[in-house]
């Protein structure tokens, strides 16, 4: 096969997969700042070699540009706060840890002026152990144990996410034996889903999450779940009601669908605040913004998401005559996402052909064809990213240790695990000639990659290094075999 059909579009492709014009070029909306090529051809991360990270610290391996993570923090910070400066006096960023979370993370959020949102007595453990002050500390989940809500009491945290009427009871009950009065904020389903380019509005949800806000979602006739929270958190001596919290979704990258949310709910303020005399002085409207994953992957800067929600809570508040809640956002994604790639070895690789459809062209009408698709096996897989078989999740990857002149070819990355499902980039074009001894590089991997991480085969789970002004640290330990036969008791 020649170089130039190789270099050909293949129909096997997904239409929004076109053939780079240079296979080593980074695309930058994909990449931490500081990622780029050496004079070696190698991809280095704050001038450090992919080369050296792979010798000192084995592969896979998570690479994460702590300078890049604490810039996104800034931004979303620096840019929520201008944007509603003359609505609330700024929003309260809460990074939400279920994205990625260490105790250097949640050290650096801290620094950076921001809170943190946790979802687990495990993950106020990371922040117990960061030193982080309670009162800039929110717990979520939908359905905390007793052990949990405890721990959040013992902290002293600045706001519980309670998520059912069955959990706002418990949470009174537990803060009542205690002789302590929890704060609460309510977790409300406003029907809006948002997705990447679209969003539905629709009656109620029908998901796991939050109280609905639709009138019939309770045994009394027109009184929503939301309404019957607030009266019952509103009688509960032991509960501080702060506000309501939405989540309308993951990976969005238009405002529309948090403007229409942040609308409902607003209008849900005002409607308690004119029929209970209840004014609820906190607004959170959750996170979710999208990053690029691919090259046609188009994120908003935060600046740009900012001006749009403050635009509709500015104009919402004065046609309701309400004062403007004070508002927080949880961005988790948006700021650990990129900020980190994943660095493996090329092992195994096999061209398959596979049947498409024929072309119109005279030639082969009417004939069924096969073209080539390479599969590129790597020494991790869906144990360190589970987004692909979960969710069918769109990766790109690159030859990371060296540049290539060499054509074109569709290829699929794929793990060691013995599952036909295990895709860690499922259409990439890559040069024809990688070989075994290769490192490959996958962006976008620093949200939900490591977090989702699992032992499946037995395999250990990879370490994270974070690199800033030339150094590189190990910020989580990869583990070892040892560790996990520590954990089998022995027959």
């Amino acid at each position: 096969m020649t170089a130039h059909a190789l270099n050909q579009s293949s129909p096997l492709a997904p239409d929004w997969l076109a053939v780079p014009s240079d296979l080593n070029a980074l695309h930058p909306s994909m990449w931490a700042a500081g990622v780029e090529r050496n004079a070696d051809g190698e991809i280095a991360v704050g001038g450090i070699p992919v080369s050296r990270l792979k010798e000192q610290f084995g592969t896979p391996l998570f690479v994460m540009s702590e300078s890049d993570f604490r810039a996104r923090a800034r931004a979303f910070k620096e840019a929520f706060e201008e944007a509603f400066a003359d609505i609330c006096g700024g929003v309260d960023v809460y990074y939400a840890g279920k994205a990625f979370l260490c105790t250097a993370v949640a050290s650096w959020v801290a620094e950076e002026g921001l809170r943190l949102d946790t979802c687990s007595g495990g993950e106020l453990a990371v922040a117990a152990r960061a030193g982080i002050d309670g009162a800039n500390l929110g717990l979520h989940g939908n359905n905390k144990s007793d052990a949990e809500i405890n721990r959040a009491l013992d902290m002293k945290l600045g706001r519980i996410v309670v998520d059912s009427l069955d959990e706002l009871e418990r949470v009174a009950k537990i803060a009542s034996e205690r002789g302590e009065a929890a704060k609460v904020m309510l977790r409300l389903t406003p029907g809006v889903h948002a997705h990447t380019h679209e969003f539905i509005a629709t009656a109620h949800e029908d998901q796991k999450f939050g109280l609905s806000m639709a009138g019939d979602s309770t045994d009394q006739a027109g009184l929503s779940a939301a309404e019957e929270a607030v009266a019952a958190a509103t009688s509960y001596p032991s509960i501080e009601l702060l506000g309501v919290h939405c989540h309308i979704g993951s990976q969005i990258f238009e405002p529309d669908g948090f403007a229409l949310a942040a609308e409902k709910l607003l209008g849900f303020l005002a409607e308690m605040q004119q029929k209970y005399s209840i004014r609820l002085p906190e607004l959170d409207l959750g996170g979710g913004y999208g990053i690029a994953y691919t090259p046609v992957d188009t994120p908003r800067p935060a600046a740009e998401i900012a001006q749009a929600m403050a635009a509709v809570v500015r104009s919402r508040c004065a046609e309701l005559g309400i004062s403007a809640p004070r508002i927080s956002i949880e961005p988790g994604r948006a700021i650990v996402g990129s900020s980190t790639f994943t660095l493996y070895e090329v092992g195994t690789r096999k061209t398959v052909r596979v049947d498409a459809p024929a072309s119109n062209d005279a030639e082969s009408a009417g004939k069924d064809v096969t073209h080539p698709r390479r599969y590129v096996s790597v020494d991790g897989g869906m144990s360190d990213n589970a987004r692909p078989v979960l969710y069918d999740a769109d990766y790109s990857a690159i030859l990371a240790s060296r540049t290539s002149a060499a054509a074109a070819q569709l290829s699929r990355v794929v793990g060691k695990h013995c599952e036909s499902g295990d895709i860690v980039v499922r259409d990439v074009y890559l040069p024809e000639d990688v070989a075994a001894g290769d490192l490959l590089a996958v962006p976008g991997t620093g949200a939900y990659c490591w977090a989702l991480s699992s032992n499946y085969n037995y395999l250990a789970r990879p370490g994270v290094v974070a690199v800033r002004d030339g150094s590189v640290r190990l910020i989580v330990r990869g583990e070892t075999e040892e560790d996990l036969l520590n954990r089998d008791m022995g027959v």
